[in-house]
């Protein structure tokens, strides 16, 4: 995959920004219901490593950077068949970082460990409309139970191909697509797809493949209270992925209920370029809401000989999977608490808090013992509602995470986030 910064790439992205404002306006005919933002994120992050298992024996990764990401989506030209284009430009710039600890997901890093000052991507995507179905050819940015949006460093990842949506029926929902490459959130080009089991991603070897299909139907019913899905996935030649999903919510007096329930049933795919792979994962998060507060329990439990594939390097959509640890290994168990609080309900609106504990455990190794972990994370986040920066949203993420087969992880991450409406 390339990794440099193509400079008339950095001058086209910005330029769009300022420019598409004016071209749109000089020909109204072409995007009715056009829109546009710009959105700036400073994002600072920071791993402490002990107790070091594997290869790699960096003690810190800590790097700081700056981000800009800008999505222009056009309506649809009038007749049977609309036409419209989407276009995304992303670029990060190196604000500080080093070869002692680098590889934090921020930056791309070079063959010498070091990262580069800048790194973009701009791509367009092509989309037609007819009725409720839309068909969308070039760069995506999907979000889907097998291949999950997953916007957890500076840029998120996107993938080039082709995807269709179908709402054509009340309540029920058809999709179908494939990607031919992708490009992952640090790096500048685009390439094939690899895999990752559990915490461990795939990179060596062959095992990389240009086909990620997919197809799914899902149907919502009971006033949009109750959902019911079902996904088919595959990453040719390494595995192929089944999903069933069941979501419903439940007034009850004051609170709101919640259940999220799903089943994934993973084996392997043609060639087998990572060889067998046995796995069933089961996921259920429960919640209750009343007022600002929000009680989440969740548990997750893994079956077969491996642990959990997914396209790296994708987060999933699994109950108890966080950013930092997945608690997917070989045949775990795990085991969620969560409270989020909303300050709105005590006058102060905007701001938000999240403390989670994961525990897990049953984790075969394949080292002779039984493997276990924990995490704690608290995030706390502010949205400016008044003044000069409102609208301007502070995150800060503190993680604490421990295991007896892994690499344990003190971590600390701060994100401004502000976003700027074009059109």
């Amino acid at each position: 995959m390339k990794t440099c910064l193509v400079p008339h790439t950095l001058i086209l992205t910005l330029g769009c920004a300022v420019l598409l404002p004016s071209l749109v306006r000089a020909d109204q005919g072409f995007i009715e219901g056009a829109s546009a933002t710009l959105q700036a994120r400073n994002y600072y992050f920071s791993r402490d490593f002990s107790d070091i298992v594997g290869p790699s024996q960096q003690s810190r990764a800590e790097e700081w950077a700056q981000g800009f990401i800008l999505r222009a989506s056009s309506g649809y030209t009038a007749g049977t068949v609309g036409v419209g284009v989407d276009l995304l430009g992303q670029l990060g710039i190196k604000l500080d970082s080093g070869s002692g600890r680098a590889n934090t997901g921020l930056l791309p890093a070079d063959s010498d460990g070091k990262a580069p000052d800048t790194y973009s991507r701009l791509g367009a995507a092509l989309k037609l409309k007819v009725l409720q179905t839309e068909l969308k050819i070039g760069e995506q940015t999907p979000n889907l139970p097998m291949l999950t949006f997953s916007d957890i460093r500076l840029l998120p990842p996107s993938y080039q191909g082709a995807s269709i949506v179908s709402r054509e029926l009340p309540g029920l929902t058809l999709q179908a697509g494939q990607f031919r490459s992708g490009s992952l959130l640090n790096e500048a080009g685009d390439g094939k797809m690899r895999a990752k089991l559990g915490h461990l991603p795939q990179l060596g070897g062959d095992a990389a493949t240009d086909r990620f299909n997919y197809a799914a139907a899902e149907y919502a019913f009971n006033d949009q209270r109750t959902s019911a899905a079902v996904w088919y996935a595959q990453l040719q030649d390494i595995y192929n992925q089944r999903f069933y999903n069941l979501k419903h919510s439940e007034p009850v007096g004051d609170w709101m209920l919640g259940a999220n329930i799903g089943f994934y049933d993973s084996e392997e795919d043609g060639d087998r370029l990572l060889g067998d792979i046995d796995n069933r994962a089961l996921y259920s998060l429960l919640s209750a809401g009343h007022g600002g507060h929000t009680f989440y329990l969740g548990y997750q439990a893994m079956f077969g000989d491996d642990a959990f594939p997914r396209v790296f390097n994708n987060v999933s959509p699994l109950g108890n999977e966080v950013p930092t640890y997945e608690f997917a290994g070989a045949d775990e168990r795990s085991w969620q608490v969560r409270h989020d609080y909303d300050f709105a309900a005590l006058g102060v609106p905007g701001l938000t808090t999240t403390v989670r504990y994961i525990r897990g455990d049953n984790v075969d190794t394949g080292l002779g013992f039984e493997g276990e972990e924990w995490e704690r994370d608290l995030d706390i986040g502010y949205t400016v509602q008044s003044g000069a920066l409102k609208n301007l949203n502070i995150r800060l993420r503190n993680v604490t995470a421990r295991s007896n087969y892994r690499t344990d992880i003190d971590e600390n991450r701060l994100v401004f986030n502000y976003t700027w409406t074009l059109l």
